[in-house]
């Protein structure tokens, strides 16, 4: 066979993707996010949409001028500070419209690793996962790549208690890093989802409920000068809320009625 050949069918199988930002007041690290995807990764990249959830700062200046140098990019503000959950509900629909296999929660903080997409989309494709998280603890560098230490102790805990409720073996339940198949945005009504952090484990009992397959991959962790927003001890009442939620059979309700 031809080299000409075997190029054709390499692109055939090549699996492409969709990758949201939820941004807000990332003036200082989202080029640096945008820097970091590997050329190799560009390839397979169809859209990046930026949902800039009512930034203060200029990060909407900064990326009208990374829309320049990077075509695939496209920004979508609110004009008001929504909230995590809604600024990623909003990527996952923006993407939904887009013919991708895959799509690609990225952060603006730079926490989450671009050099794996390829990677994840790869073993995504051949295991046919349905939701790819990527985890900090599967590795065991959560700690070494500077995890406050009560982070590290209070997410052990509540995993211990998730894979009891969800019937899984996951490490991290957690990270934002998460990428999703189209068969999951089509069976996940994550317009309904929350508005807050626990948007993630709500994806995940919801992709339980739905019987999709549920997976996870080791990734680097890095804690800088990144600001947190997250409230750790009102999150780790919406993660107990949703656990009694799913025992009771509120996802199953929220299926049915999808």
């Amino acid at each position: 066979m031809s080299n000409h050949k075997i190029q054709i069918i390499n692109n055939l199988q090549k699996p492409t993707c969709s990758i949201f930002i939820p941004a807000y007041n990332a003036e200082k690290t989202i080029e640096s996010v945008l820097m970091r995807i590997p050329d190799e990764a560009w390839r397979h990249i169809c859209k990046i949409f930026v949902i800039n959830d009512g930034s203060l700062d200029k990060t909407v200046d900064v990326i009208e001028r990374l829309k320049i140098i990077y075509p695939k990019i496209e920004l979508f503000s609110f004009d008001s500070n929504k909230g995590y959950g809604s600024a990623v509900s909003k990527g996952l629909e923006l993407c939904s419209h887009i013919e991708s296999d895959y799509f690609v929660c990225l952060h603006a903080d730079g926490q989450y690793p671009p050099e794996k997409i390829i990677e994840f989309l790869n073993y995504m494709r051949d295991n046919k996962i349905d939701i790819l998280q990527g985890s900090r603890h599967k590795n065991g560098t959560a700690l070494a790549g500077g995890m406050p230490l009560y982070k590290y102790i209070a997410g052990k805990c509540l995993v211990w208690l998730e894979n009891i409720v969800f019937g899984l073996k996951m490490s991290d339940y957690h990270s934002g890093y998460i990428f999703y198949s189209r068969h999951a945005l089509s069976e996940i009504p994550f317009n309904k989802m929350s508005s807050s952090y626990d948007f993630d484990l709500e994806i995940i009992a919801m992709g339980k409920e739905c019987g999709l397959i549920i997976s996870e991959l080791g990734i680097p962790t890095l804690y800088a000068n990144e600001i947190s927003y997250l409230n750790p001890i009102v999150y780790g009442f919406q993660v107990l809320r949703i656990l009694y939620r799913y025992l009771t059979g509120y996802y199953h309700a929220l299926r049915q009625y999808n």
